[in-house]
């Protein structure tokens, strides 16, 4: 008998979701008894290459006998984060437009519901930014000094990715609303 999956498809949040206290390694530590998460997660990538590799990071594939595969049983979709980098700073090569990353996460949940139709597709939105911190600790060279992403674009991206999640009925977490609602967000969680 195969375990029951769960796939955890994103960029750097997602692929750094293991690591000690991380989102990822909590579920699979939640799930050990009874389903083994499954990471799929690309640090940078945004969803217009997220699309790109989809059918090389989820092949169809054939079961041991011959049969077709098992689906699993969830899968979370977790981008925006690089998507909502602003178009004119040192970050714009990950940026994509935002009506864009809407379509982008339509075909990838139409991927996910055509490949496994029983399995069930959960949205993550973008998480908040903290400019102050992107400033003091840049991942990029940034000569201008100006913040490459905002916690206001960032909003939007969220915004749209539960729209997407409310088109398509499947449900979404809300993240950057979420962790806003906490006490000093900014020292506690990024």
């Amino acid at each position: 008998m195969t375990r029951p999956q769960i796939y955890l498809f994103g960029d750097s949040i997602t692929e750094e979701s293991f690591d000690v206290g991380g989102w990822g390694a909590s579920l699979a530590n939640h799930f050990s008894r009874t389903a083994d998460v499954v990471l799929r997660g690309y640090s940078g990538y945004n969803t217009r290459w997220a699309l790109k590799v989809l059918d090389r990071v989820f092949p169809e594939s054939q079961g041991r006998d011959g049969g077709t595969e098992t689906a699993p049983i969830a899968l979370t979709v977790f981008f925006g984060a690089n998507d909502a980098c602003l178009p004119n700073r040192c970050s714009a090569y990950q940026h994509v437009p935002l009506h864009e990353y809407k379509e982008n996460i339509r075909s990838t949940v139409s991927f996910f519901k055509k490949r496994w139709p029983t399995a069930k597709v959960i949205l993550i939105t973008p998480p908040p930014i903290d400019e102050y911190a992107r400033l003091r600790y840049p991942f990029e060279n940034n000569p201008e000094g100006l913040p490459e992403r905002t916690n206001e674009a960032a909003g939007e991206y969220a915004k749209a990715c539960i729209a997407v999640a409310t088109e398509c009925h499947i449900p979404f977490i809300d993240l950057w609303t979420k962790m806003q609602q906490f006490p000093d967000w900014k020292k506690v969680y990024l």
